[in-house]
Parts: structure tokens; C-alpha cells; sequence
């Protein structure tokens, strides 16, 4: 008799199938298809800072006002990032993240079409759903033995593409396209790469065993997990949050006014040089926090990642000393600030929370706590474009930003080490791995 099992087959995996559940080819696709899929959401948001909106009766406050709006939205987005992104199941992320990118680009189709300065309510609109995009892509990498690898070439996009999208940007001008088009013309041409990446993404496969073994299975969200999770890890998060609200406002005033910064410095006629030095603190950052991969115990990894972040903190505080007192050239000031700042910013997203749901066991997902540390930083860099709106340093932009990193890096690092002290006690020598349930 012939056994039932053979007259049914299992059915045969596709190539592609079979491929993604080789360690290595998965790795490449993973990385290839977050970096690529982040990278051209920046085709959304970025290009128009590169244009100075300068010739219109509202003079140089219309583009603070028109990054302020955008940023707006951005951090709205975050907020309703804590729930959407935390709670959505894998089925439906690649649906969701086309869908927000449609929105984006129909609101900077409608930026176009709007006389200023109306038109910068539809920056917010554009905004609103880009902030989304990042917890979506990082849904389908955490929980994994390579999830910092994985999260690192997601980083490098952020890092790399504000540059290579504001070369966009200032290519599209000086090809002829009008400032109020210019958005809408970049996200055009990112459209179709982006779709392509996003289906990418969809091809990935749930976390192995193995990978739930090592760094425990990654779960949907309610409201209730949600906040028993603040509760036993409150002390903290407040240090690390805090820490990460100070870079981000840092990290973002160097990105949304590059082209200010870099015409102070005697380099704004060089479009190509927001890509060259975004190229250095790409290729350093990610191999500094993708490398931690390797570590396999996660208190080790964890500990790794804070002691990174204090680094690149005091890096970032010796390149202001060194422009300060004239022995770093402008290039090599914005490309040692910019690895300084962005290594704390970066072992947060690959680092520190994954690390930190491995240790203790949660359930849940670090997409939530990421989110919790993205909505309190952008929600502190609103406060400080709308600052800057209203002052209006005499300097320019140049001395507000080195007089605002030095102010920001010696706060964070004081923080940090603080941070550091508190979780050497929380978690001693030998805590391999910690009961969430003792977490208080």
C-alpha cells in the first residue's frame, strides 16, 4: 500500500524560495531591498530642501517655515507610528507602505499647485505619512541573529540618500525645473525603484527558530503590552530617549539645512558634495554598528551598542573643538560630526532595543519602542525650527548649528554615562538572559 503521505507531495519552493533560505543570499536581499526601499522614500521627503525659496515676497523664512511644516507632519506620523506600526501584522506592511507613499507624492504634486505660503500645509500632508515608512521596512528585519547587519544597511539609506536626494534636487533646478515642481519631478523618478524594493521586502521570510532562540519572537502590540512594557523599563528608556531627542535634533538641523551649512563653509556651489561626505558617514557608521551582529551574547551586544553611541559622542565633540580652533578643513568637520552624531543615532535603531527585547525576553516588537524615541525626538526639533523662526541668529546657520552641537553633544554624553552606570546595575556580569518579569 502506498503510504497517503507520498501520494500527496509537499508542494515544491520556488528558486527564489529556496534561495532566501540560504543565510547569505537572504542577508544581501534584505539589505539590498530596506536600503533600497528607505532610500527612495527620501525621493519624497528630502529633494526640496535643497531649493532656497528665496525669490518670493516671504524671502529666506519661507523654506524654514515650509522644513517646519514638513517636519510637523513627520512627527504627527510618529506619534501615530506607536500604534499603527506596532499593532500591523506582516501581511499587511507592503500594502501599507505603498499606500503612504502614494499620499506623499500626491501632496507634492498639490505643493505645486499652491501658491506660497499655503502651500506649505501640503508639506505637512507629505509628511504625515512618510514617518510611518521607516517601522514598516524595520518590521520585516528585527527579531533576526543579523538584525543590526540588516538595520545597518537600512541606516546607511538615511545617511546616504539626504545627500544623494538633495543632488537630486539640486540637479532637477539647475536643469530648468521650477522650485515648486522640483519635489514632484524627484519623486517621480524614485516612483518606480521604489515599488520594485517594496515588493522586495514582501519576499522576505519569517524569523527562523534559530532566530527566535537567539532573539526572541517579535509579536503584534495592543495598547495594554504596550504600556506594561514602559512600565518595567521606564528608568531606562527615559535616558536612552532622551539622549536619542538630543541627536535627533542635532542630526536633523545638519540634514534639513545642509545647503546653508555647507555655502558658510565656502562649499555650497558643489552640488555633489552633499553625496561625498554623506558617502564617509555611511560607510563608517554601518560597518561600526552592522559589525555588532557578531556578538552573540545580548547583554554583550547591548552594552556594545551603548558604549558605541558614548564614542561617537565624543568624536562629535572633538571635530567642534577641532573647526573651533581651525584644524579640521570644512570637509573633514562635516564628515566627523556627521559619523559622531550618527553613531549614537544608529546603535538606537539597530542596536539598544533589539538588544534589549533579546535580553529580557518581551514580547512584543522594538518597532514600538523605536517609535516612542522617534516621536519624542522630532517632537524636540519642532520646537527648535520654530525657535529658529522666530530669532533669527544674525549669524547664519553655520554658528547657530556649531554653537547648538556643542550645547547638545556635552548633554547627551553626560547622559549617556549616566545610562551606562544605571544598566551595569540593572543588568550585571553573567545576566545572559533576564525574565522580563523581573524588569521593574
Amino acid at each position: 500500500m502506498i503510504p497517503k503521505s507520498s501520494m500527496n507531495p509537499p508542494p515544491s519552493r520556488s528558486p527564489l524560495s529556496r534561495a532566501l533560505g540560504r543565510p547569505g543570499f537572504l542577508a544581501g536581499w534584505c539589505v539590498v531591498a530596506a536600503f533600497g526601499t528607505y532610500a527612495c522614500m527620501y525621493g519624497f521627503r528630502k529633494p526640496f530642501t535643497a531649493a532656497s525659496f528665496g525669490g518670493t515676497t516671504w524671502g529666506e523664512s519661507l523654506k524654514v517655515w515650509y522644513v517646519t511644516a514638513q517636519v510637523l507632519g513627520y512627527m504627527v506620523s510618529k506619534f501615530i507610528g506607536i500604534k499603527v506600526v506596532s499593532e500591523i501584522t506582516a501581511g499587511r506592511r507592503a500594502r501599507l507602505l505603498l499606500g503612504l507613499i502614494a499620499v506623499a507624492q500626491l501632496a507634492l504634486v498639490a505643493f505645486a499647485l499652491t501658491p506660497a505660503p499655503w502651500s506649505a500645509g501640503w508639506l505637512f500632508c507629505n509628511g504625515l505619512p512618510l514617518g510611518m515608512v521607516f517601522g514598516l521596512v524595520l518590521g520585516f528585519l528585527e527579531g533576526r541573529r543579523m538584525t543590526e547587519f540588516f538595520v545597518a544597511g537600512l541606516c546607511a539609506s538615511f545617511i546616504l540618500a539626504d545627500g544623494v536626494t538633495k543632488s537630486v534636487g539640486a540637479a532637477l533646478l539647475k536643469s530648468g525645473v521650477s522650485e515648486p515642481w522640483m519635489p514632484a519631478a524627484a519623486g517621480a523618478i524614485f516612483l518606480l525603484p521604489l515599488i520594485g524594493f517594496v515588493l522586495m521586502l514582501a519576499r522576505i521570510p519569517a524569523a527562523e527558530p534559530a532566530d527566535v532562540l537567539a532573539r526572541s519572537e517579535r509579536t503584534p502590540m495592543n495598547g495594554a503590552e504596550r504600556l506594561a512594557m514602559v512600565r518595567r523599563h521606564g528608568v531606562g528608556l527615559v535616558g536612552i530617549v532622551v539622549v536619542y531627542l538630543l541627536i535627533t535634533i542635532l542630526r536633523s538641523v545638519r540634514a534639513d539645512f545642509a545647503p546653508e551649512i555647507w555655502s558658510h563653509l565656502g562649499l555650497g556651489e558643489q552640488p555633489g558634495v552633499f553625496t561625498r561626505s554623506e558617502f564617509w558617514v555611511g560607510l563608517a557608521v554601518t560597518a561600526v554598528n552592522g559589525l555588532v551582529f557578531l556578538i552573540r551574547d545580548n547583554r554583550r551586544g547591548f552594552f556594545c551598542g551603548l558604549w558605541i553611541s558614548a564614542g561617537g559622542l565624543m568624536l562629535a565633540l572633538a571635530s567642534v573643538a577641532g573647526w573651533r580652533s581651525g584644524l579640521l578643513p570644512p570637509f573633514a568637520f562635516m564628515v566627523l560630526i556627521g559619523v559622531g552624531m550618527y553613531l549614537p543615532y544608529v546603535a538606537v535603531h539597530t542596536t539598544l532595543f533589539e538588544r534589549l527585547i533579546a535580553l529580557t525576553r518581551e514580547k512584543g516588537n522594538m518597532t514600538f519602542l523605536m517609535y516612542v524615541a522617534d516621536a519624542t525626538g522630532y517632537l524636540g526639533y519642532c520646537g527648535v525650527m520654530l525657535a529658529r523662526s522666530l530669532f533669527h541668529p544674525e549669524d547664519g546657520f553655520l554658528a547657530f548649528f556649531v554653537t547648538l552641537s556643542t550645547a547638545i553633544l556635552a548633554v547627551a554624553l553626560g547622559l549617556l554615562v549616566l545610562a551606562i552606570l544605571l544598566y551595569r546595575h540593572r543588568f550585571p556580569r553573567g545576566a545572559a538572559a533576564v525574565s522580563s518579569a523581573t524588569v521593574s
